[in-house]
């Protein structure tokens, strides 16, 4: 089926073209070989809630949760994931870069770069960046690699994982428009499943909202994407899913330079 037709399906056509996805997945990978990202938004929330369904319908436990605290998370995206994970009795794990954060005390700190660790130091010059340090700031292009997508891979590598469950959407990035829904990644070797990629930002809330799907208080006060708190900013007064969702950016609270290098870091692999 082409993109522009499952754009176009019904909201319940939508869920059950997920829910092929997520069943592709568990038929092809070990239970305890899966992950699901979690950040606490609202499309990683609509495809944990979207897991879980197919889980309970199957007498499956749901996979084991990766959060990515990146060093300068929103106390509100942080008690919400810790409350979900309680009430669905999720087992959450936290992933961190350590090695860059226990070198800084608040953001715009300086990095050095000699004093890090062979992975990072390894990761800065797959960059290409030369500088002998940096500024402590995770939406950064140095900074998004290392507090994200080196955090992620660590988590991979040291949980032998092989398939990792993204929220991910065609319509919120020029970079992701040609995603598709299984996704073979490498360095390290694994498969991005993405079963929400055909739906558009519009149906993200009216799935919410039709299904009483929890979600991060945050977006009621007018914040439509969730990214770091020191560059991430309100669109408007309104409740995200009452704002004009067809004419406006979704992503244009967040820091547009990072927007910007969206399709470099994705090749680096970032989600």
């Amino acid at each position: 089926m082409q993109k522009e037709q499952l754009w176009s399906l019904s909201i319940e056509d939508k869920i059950k073209q997920s829910e092929k996805i997520i069943e592709q997945a568990f038929e092809k990978y070990d239970h305890d070989k899966l992950a699901i990202a979690f950040t606490g938004g609202k499309d990683s929330t609509l495809l944990l809630w979207l897991v879980k369904k197919f889980c309970n319908k199957n007498n499956i436990e749901i996979p084991r949760l990766m959060f990515i605290d990146e060093g300068d998370v929103f106390e509100e995206v942080i008690k919400f994931s810790n409350e979900l994970a309680e009430k669905w009795n999720l087992d959450m794990t936290t992933v961190r870069n350590e090695d860059v954060i226990k070198r800084v005390q608040k953001i715009g700190d300086i990095v050095e770069v000699s004093k890090l660790n062979e992975i990072n130091q390894k990761e800065i010059k797959r960059l290409g960046y030369k500088g002998k340090n940096f500024p402590f700031e995770p939406e950064s292009f140095v900074g998004n690699h290392l507090m994200k997508t080196v955090a992620m891979n660590n988590f991979i590598i040291a949980n032998n994982i092989e398939a990792v469950f993204t929220g991910i959407r065609w319509d919120e990035q020029d970079a992701r428009a040609d995603e598709t829904f299984l996704s073979p990644r490498k360095d390290p070797d694994h498969t991005r499943i993405q079963p929400i990629l055909h739906f558009k930002e519009n149906n993200i809330w009216e799935t919410i909202k039709k299904y009483n799907i929890p979600m991060n208080p945050l977006y009621k006060k007018g914040y439509r994407s969730l990214g770091a708190r020191c560059t991430t900013t309100k669109t408007s007064d309104k409740p995200a899913w009452e704002q004009d969702l067809e004419n406006t950016t979704e992503r244009s609270g967040r820091r547009q330079d990072k927007e910007k290098m969206m399709e470099k870091l994705r090749a680096l692999g970032y989600m």
